[in-house]
């Protein structure tokens, strides 16, 4: 469909007489897309956000070998559909496996909603220091220890600041919500997403709105208070929720490709994204998470780094959803990789899980130590073939 859509784009540009015509197959080759998508297997859904960014003229490094292999055989060794990427933040290259497949992304979102707040405070939109008030109207669901602080006699007194930590190092639904709400809602996010360039990422809305929609239900004001919302989840026939997290599964509202995650997060480590300060000050935050302390950074060796963000779905009829954990890991000279592991939809339990993520950060430190040790030897080759010379 792709190679027929760009055959009429050629039409369009050598016979100006031909705009009507090829406009009204681009319309309908749009609405079978569509209707493809609806209709297909949630593990075969693969799609964008973001704007395409102009193609280069050169093409880019190709992974190591040895390492692809690596990621390749962990991923098909879990048994379940999984993404994995891993993107060099100097070099380039992306080591991956079904890194250009939509997973859920759930919290991982997160990280886009503080990218638009950290872009609106570059441009004086926003100011870290700036307090709001936060009121019963801000609850979200699930986990937000924020909620416990609000009262309605009182508002909770928080900086933009604080709420930035409670995001991303809490992962605190309702901060993350309010967010959103001072940024200027979900739209906002994905017009800097888009102005960004970034594709393969997106954010579906609001926790609360993902979150009750996912679960089969619209959200109310009610659903703050945690077993309210539970209560009426559980008074949902079983073929609602079924239904409702099929839809979810197919076309994740907060839906993303590994690929795109790792390109994302190599560019704000570059500093491509955001001022200097503030890409410091986000990429601090993601240092501090708590969150996922048996993923990803169980694996972490001494003298490394971490800074991610992870994403917890929702659980039922014996699976889990959307478990991922995404980061940017550094080695002890300062290289960086980007890396991103994602599972739609698993029944293994919590410690298959972690063993899969595990494996990732230690096959990139492997890779790491092994390069890192040929570079030392052709440097010491080098020098003693220079030292012969003199």
């Amino acid at each position: 469909m792709r190679g027929i859509g760009l055959r009429i784009l050629s039409v369009l540009r050598e016979r100006p007489r031909s705009v009507a015509v090829a406009l009204f197959l681009i319309t309908a080759l749009a609405g079978l897309g569509g209707w493809s998508a609806r209709h297909a297997a949630p593990e075969k859904i693969a799609y964008t956000k973001g704007a395409a960014t102009p193609a280069l003229h050169h093409p880019a490094p190709l992974a190591p070998a040895q390492l692809q292999s690596v990621l390749d055989r962990i991923a098909s060794g879990y048994g379940e559909p999984v993404g994995i990427a891993v993107r060099e933040v100097s070099q380039g290259w992306t080591a991956s496996t079904a890194g250009d497949q939509t997973f859920p992304q759930q919290s991982v979102s997160k990280l886009w909603v503080a990218l638009s707040v950290m872009q609106a405070v570059d441009e004086g939109r926003l100011v870290l220091d700036q307090t709001v008030a936060m009121g019963p109207e801000d609850r979200s669901v699930f986990y937000q220890p924020l909620a416990s602080r609000i009262r309605a006699s009182r508002p909770l007194e928080i900086s933009i600041a604080d709420l930035l930590r409670h995001a991303l190092i809490e992962s605190d639904n309702a901060a993350n919500d309010r967010l959103i709400r001072e940024v200027g809602g979900p739209q906002v996010v994905t017009r800097t997403i888009i102005s960004k360039g970034l594709q393969g990422v997106a954010v579906g809305g609001t926790e609360r709105e993902v979150q009750t929609k996912t679960a089969g239900l619209e959200w109310r004001p009610e659903y703050g208070v945690t077993w309210i919302f539970k209560q009426a989840r559980a008074a949902l026939p079983d073929t609602v929720r079924d239904q409702a997290l099929a839809t979810y599964l197919t076309s994740p509202p907060d839906g993303a490709t590994p690929d795109g995650i790792v390109t994302a997060l190599a560019a704000l480590k570059r500093g491509e994204l955001l001022s200097p300060t503030s890409t410091d000050f986000m990429i601090g935050l993601m240092t501090e998470a708590r969150t996922g302390q048996l993923r990803l950074k169980a694996a972490v060796a001494p003298g490394w780094s971490l800074a991610h963000k992870t994403g917890t779905g929702p659980d039922w009829r014996g699976a889990s959803v959307g478990i991922n954990d995404v980061g940017l890991l550094t080695a002890p000279d300062g290289r960086t990789f980007a890396l991103a592991v994602m599972i739609r939809q698993t029944r293994q339990g919590p410690s298959a899980r972690h063993h899969l993520m595990q494996g990732v950060a230690r096959a990139v430190e492997s890779y790491w130590r092994d390069s890192h040790a040929d570079a030392q030897q052709q440097q010491a080759r080098t020098e003693g073939v220079s030292k012969l010379g003199a």
